[in-house]
């Protein structure tokens, strides 16, 4: 009878959602007001990149008045505009210079952003794609386009570019040239994080180098799998890549990658994940393994793996209980030593400017050296290369502030406040979870033999996150 009621119950349920179920009429009026939105949405985007253009100009005279060279003029503008939009300083540039655009060369574009027969993405599209015409090609190219006319409507992004670019090689082919060969300027790599512990690793080439590396690649793989490998292309091809690349199969021997964990994931088997500067948070069982290479299940020789063991160093980082906060470190230097530049890149992980999440470049003291700032840990932060010469701006102040953890109070130009803590290490527990479980004996016993497979710096300390 039990089953049969529970059904019961089930069916039931089932017929009052049906019965609560909408008329067609009023779907239909679900979907217009999504429309709407997504028009108020667009009309937002332009209105904002009315404000951000006199924001811009009233910084400029205001800097102008203060005495402050031509060349540095708006100089921090892009920096306010990204925190007052919870962006990034990289983010908040360009989306200053796509308002300059909208607003001064392109008003066809943004009266189409006005209307919201463009949003905000295909508007920067066609800003992006006419970047390298002067002010006059660019307002003439956003006169033949003229999106607000509905020439776009239905249009895919892919169109939207291949007609932005064609218009503008038809205005200007020397400049479009010009920028092709200067594209090559631009070469980089960049790594940013992808799910279960994995990475995007990507290289922007000119085509001729892009294309020789994967041919490189490619031959190789498709060498190795007629001996027999049995590793798929994509796999052989991404694994001699490394190889190539570090020297070495598993790619860490001899790179210091500062994988921070508790000494309870290291030895006992806990679950409490690990951090990896320049990726995030991996799980505990991906963070021990990476510490014993022969786990890996692409390490082809066991032996090998031993050896690499060897070459695993322990520290010790001691950080108060419940908070997280690191212990403190001091120096009278007037720069970061070593040890503490090691402690401040630890505890900070990235740079420290809200909605940031750039590198770490500059080690800065929050409280300029020159104005009797000190040289220590509660002093010092974090920052890339563009927030460090962002915080000398006129107007820009920083102070450190008492926390749970390391905080950073940040005031910009026009009075506006954020502030900064420094992200919780591995084994901070956020206030009302649960305490730490005992871990059984019994449990991942395999681990008991690693103190004997690592050569240890240091004891470890209960409770404590350690580096590697």
């Amino acid at each position: 009878m039990a089953p049969a009621a529970t059904g019961g119950v089930a069916v039931t349920g089932v017929a009052r959602s049906l019965a609560a179920v909408r008329p067609c009429a009023e779907g239909a009026s679900l979907i217009a007001e999504i429309r709407a939105l997504e028009d108020r949405k667009s009309a937002l985007s332009a209105r904002q990149a009315r404000l951000a253009v006199d924001f811009d100009l009233l910084q400029r005279r205001e800097q102008a008045e203060t005495g402050m060279p031509a060349a540095e003029l708006g100089a921090g503008v892009a920096a306010q505009l990204a925190l007052a939009r919870r962006e990034s300083p990289a983010r908040g540039g360009r989306l200053l210079g796509l308002a300059k655009a909208l607003v001064t060369e392109m008003p066809h574009t943004l009266a189409a952003l006005d209307t919201g027969q463009l949003n905000e993405w295909r508007a920067t599209l066609l800003v992006r794609e006419t970047a390298c015409l002067s002010a006059a090609d660019r307002a003439a190219v956003d006169a033949d386009l003229a999106a607000d006319t509905g020439t776009f409507d239905g249009t895919g992004d892919r169109k939207i570019i291949a007609a932005a670019r064609a218009a503008a090689y038809r205005r200007d082919p020397r400049s479009v040239t010009q920028r092709a060969g200067h594209a090559a300027t631009e070469r980089h790599v960049s790594l940013r994080p992808a799910p279960d512990t994995m990475c995007y690793l990507t290289a922007l080439l000119p085509v001729a180098a892009g294309v020789a590396v994967h041919t490189a690649l490619t031959r190789h793989a498709d060498t190795l799998r007629a001996t027999g490998d049995p590793r798929t292309r994509g796999q052989l091809m991404a694994d001699t890549l490394v190889e190539r690349t570090t020297g070495t199969p598993g790619g860490i021997t001899g790179i210091e990658i500062q994988l921070v964990r508790t000494d309870r994931t290291l030895f006992q088997g806990d679950s409490e994940p690990a951090r990896l500067p320049g990726y995030g948070i991996i799980p505990a069982g991906h963070a021990r393994a990476l510490l014993v290479p022969d786990q890996n299940p692409n390490q082809a020789d066991p032996d090998e793996g031993q050896d690499q063991a060897l070459n695993v160093w322990l520290r010790r980082l001691y950080t108060a209980p419940g908070t997280g906060e690191l212990t403190a470190m001091d120096s009278r230097a007037r720069l970061f030593p070593p040890g503490l530049r090691r402690f401040v890149h630890l505890r900070d992980d990235t740079c420290r400017t809200p909605y940031c999440d750039a590198p770490i470049r500059h080690l800065d003291h929050i409280i300029p050296w020159h104005h009797g700032g000190t040289t220590d840990q509660n002093n010092g932060a974090g920052l890339c290369e563009a927030c460090n010469h962002t915080k000398e701006t006129p107007g820009w102040n920083a102070q450190p502030r008492p926390g749970p953890r390391h905080t950073l109070h940040i005031t910009t130009p026009t009075g506006h406040t954020y502030q900064s803590k420094a992200p919780p290490l591995p084994g901070t527990r956020v206030s009302g979870t649960a305490p730490d479980q005992p871990v059984a004996p019994n449990r991942h016993h395999h681990h008991r033999e690693l103190r004997h497979r690592l050569k240890i710096a240091n004891h470890s300390r209960p409770g404590k996150p350690l580096a590697a």
